[in-house]
């Protein structure tokens, strides 16, 4: 029986199916609309870097087949195969996304659904209708996504810009086919038809469920097959597209610079292009020599032979452009949309879609720094009982709970901020260390018994279920595995997994402390567990 998902519900997808071979369905549609059902085969760091995974209607599968489209079968408006074991390395996420080809809103559509077909066999539903969205004209509809498996995620998150903006959003450039002679580059790989698409083999004669053809050697798991209703599989709907857009992954902004051009500029123009600060370099720092050009001149000196003709003397050479604008300027420090409910923008700003699980989210209080929607944030209390045991054990956690339908940005006192994803298992973390978790998560005090100091026990907070925590420290932490041998500073360790044991290790000797000159480290905790767990420190003392 199909699994219903609900926006924000993830799953292994070897807990809905053991096969990897798999028929994945979308059905979208509106009065008067017309769609487009993309993927996106992305990287470790969510970019679209190479653009031969951008499957469309131009472009119906990846090199190795590994991801196909069908077209229009068994009642979807567009459906896929993938086969996850085919997957290269360097591709971790798959997004699946529609948007309106023309004018219209994401509004407009009736019910849909994405959903996932196992050897015929429908495992998991993701619904969703126009009731959910209002201006937008994309949707990210649900993503298979490798973190130490595949896993499958029901995203439903509206998108403003149609098509153009997913694939900027993802890393890519947009421009249309130009009509005169190749350039250079045309011979590179590009979401042109493959040279083969009038007769590709395996692709359209797939999705019969009857007889399904998996290229694979037969495994125990479920082979590939369509569901049992199906239609014939039309060609790819290339003749509404009288234009085909070209998407690329985009360029570092130094490496399409044209050489300096002797012909004049405008006034204030310096005569060489700078190259776009990244993230943390000052705005107009130029590199010493930029592609094998001749290094730019002190600042206020014109290079010799570069007056382009008609600039008055003496105009700064090292002032920055004016016609790199102000968006250039402020495009390496624009927000971040991946489509998941917790997306870091930096290393000390977290930002949380609200609209996304449905679930509030317990934040500490002031470490909001700006929301966008209708947010309402509201006290959350510990009672009588929580307020006495966070006082006694130091655990006490000021929070106020975030509801409503926007997205918040939390940070505090510029600490790095790390997401820690729960799928029913635990961790324990200092409720100092903690910023913000989702309501959904159950937590309580945990005591650690031990004997050589002051009270006689220390006290954590443990976490535990399906959710995200979010840990902040002081610097760049780093996670060891737990051994035998394992030792940790009391006041440094921020996290570690609730499944390890931990223990009191204490140094103190009257005869090593009755004495100036020990070493002052006299109490730390000891880990032990299985293979598998692991502890945070920081380099920081509390």
């Amino acid at each position: 029986m199909a699994r219903e998902f609900q926006r924000g519900h993830k799953a292994k997808i070897s807990d809905l199916t053991p096969g990897t071979d798999l028929y994945v369905g979308v059905q979208i549609a509106g009065p008067g609309l017309t769609f487009d059902i993309s993927c996106f085969g992305l990287d470790a760091n969510e970019q679209l870097s190479d653009d031969r995974y951008f499957i469309f209607f131009n472009q119906p599968k990846s090199p190795e087949e590994s991801i196909q489209l069908l077209g229009a079968q068994a009642g979807d408006t567009e459906s896929f195969r993938v086969t996850l074991d085919r997957i290269p390395a360097n591709i971790h996420k798959l997004s699946f996304t529609a948007t309106v080809d023309g004018a219209g809103q994401m509004s407009q559509v009736g019910p849909g659904y994405i959903r996932i077909v196992a050897g015929g066999e429908e495992v998991v539903r993701y619904a969703f209708n126009g009731s959910e969205f209002t201006t937008e004209r994309a949707v990210m509809l649900g993503d298979f996504y490798l973190k130490d498996v595949w896993r499958f995620a029901a995203v439903g998150q509206g998108f403003d810009g149609g098509l153009d903006a997913l694939l900027k959003n993802f890393g890519g450039e947009v421009a249309e086919e130009e009509p005169a002679a190749p350039q250079p580059q045309a011979a590179a790989p590009s979401f042109a038809p493959p040279a083969q698409a009038a007769a590709p083999a395996p692709a359209p004669s797939f999705g019969a469920p009857a007889a399904p053809q998996a290229p694979q050697v037969p495994q125990p798991a479920p082979s590939f097959g369509a569901p049992a209703a199906q239609a014939p599989a039309p060609t790819p709907q290339q003749q509404m597209h009288a234009a085909p857009t070209m998407a690329a992954p985009m360029a570092p902004h130094g490496g399409t610079m044209p050489p300096p051009a002797p012909a004049p500029v405008p006034y204030g123009q310096p005569g060489q292009p700078s190259q776009q600060p990244q993230f943390g370099q000052i705005p107009g720092q130029q590199p010493a020599a930029p592609y094998g050009q001749q290094a730019p001149a002190p600042y206020g000196q014109q290079p010799p032979g570069m007056q382009p003709p008609g600039m008055p003397q003496g105009v700064p050479q090292g002032v920055p452009q004016a016609g790199a604008g102000l968006q250039a300027a402020l495009q390496p420090y624009k927000e971040t949309a991946t489509g998941q409910r917790w997306t870091p923008q930096n290393q000390q700003l977290m930002r949380v879609d609200l609209t996304m699980g449905g679930t509030p989210v317990l934040a500490r209080q002031g470490s909001m720094v700006m929301y966008q929607g209708k947010v309402d944030f509201s006290y959350k209390g510990a009672g009588f009982a929580g307020r006495i045991v966070g006082n006694s054990t130091g655990q006490e956690m000021q929070l106020m709970r975030c509801t409503g339908r926007g997205q918040v940005f939390l940070a505090e006192d510029g600490s790095h901020l790390h997401a820690i994803e729960l799928q029913g298992d635990g961790i324990c973390v200092s409720a100092e260390n903690v910023l913000a978790f989702d309501e959904s998560l159950q937590h309580e005090v945990r005591r650690i018994e031990g004997h050589g100091i002051p009270g006689g026990a220390l006290f954590t907070m443990q976490f535990q279920g399906t959710g995200t925590v979010v840990v902040k420290t002081h610097g760049v932490p780093v996670v060891l595995p737990v051994t035998p041998t394992t030792f940790a500073d009391c006041n440094a360790v921020v996290a570690w997994s609730s499944a390890s044991q931990v223990i009191i290790s204490s140094q103190v000797r009257l005869r090593r402390n009755a004495y100036p000159g020990h070493s002052g480290e006299t109490v730390n905790l000891q880990f032990r567990g299985a293979p598998g767990n692991f502890i945070v420190v920081q380099p920081y003392e509390v």
